[in-house]
């Protein structure tokens, strides 16, 4: 049994929690899930996970990696319960599709490509680039998630951008190649 004391100084260390990467985690939910209302309900039950853990005696070395932990978990989970949904349902909850989403529909491209071309870099880099890049973490914050030196993170964002340069450009070039082909065809 858990004292009061012992009670208090964990509500603290929650709390503590709480503020610094409540936000963080919601972003990152919303990125995995592409549910505003979800990705809030997913965060919340992370730290609900978390106190139950904490009022259990609970020890955690460090507060962000476990939430994350925790968060992926409940994503996995959720992506394992979730069922398609027909498209007669969702107009049927209210949803319109809308004709005028062109920057939306690129950005989404774009960021679709980044990652398809982080997911061909070794592993060494991907990790990284996608802490980085795709959850906005800093160098020191990956540095407590991985265990390695702000340095190393550092070291390995710039070479794994250096590997990302270089994909999208022979990506670029394939692309440009097979529609001189095409052109080509046509004449």
């Amino acid at each position: 049994m858990i004292t009061d004391r012992q009670m208090r100084r964990q509500r603290i260390i929650l709390g503590a929690g709480y503020t610094d990467f409540n936000k963080r985690l919601n972003r990152y939910a919303r990125s995995k899930t592409n549910d505003e209302a979800l990705a809030e309900d997913l965060t919340q039950k992370t730290f609900l996970k978390t106190w139950t853990y904490l009022v259990k005696g609970g020890k955690i070395e460090t507060m962000e990696a476990f939430l994350y932990h925790i968060l992926k978990a409940l994503i996995v989970d959720e992506y394992r319960r979730k069922k398609s949904t027909s498209l007669d349902v969702m107009l049927e909850k209210g949803f319109e599709p809308s004709l005028n989403d062109t920057h939306r529909l690129e950005d989404m491209l774009d960021g679709e490509q980044a990652a398809t071309l982080i997911a061909q870099l070794p592993m060494l880099y991907q990790r990284v680039m996608r802490l980085r890049y795709m959850q906005d973490l800093s160098l020191q914050e990956i540095s407590l998630i991985t265990g390695q030196t702000k340095n190393a993170i550092a070291v390995q964002t710039h070479r794994g951008l250096e590997k990302l340069k270089e994909l999208y450009e022979s990506n670029c070039d394939s692309i440009g190649n097979l529609s001189a082909l095409r052109e080509g065809e046509r004449l």
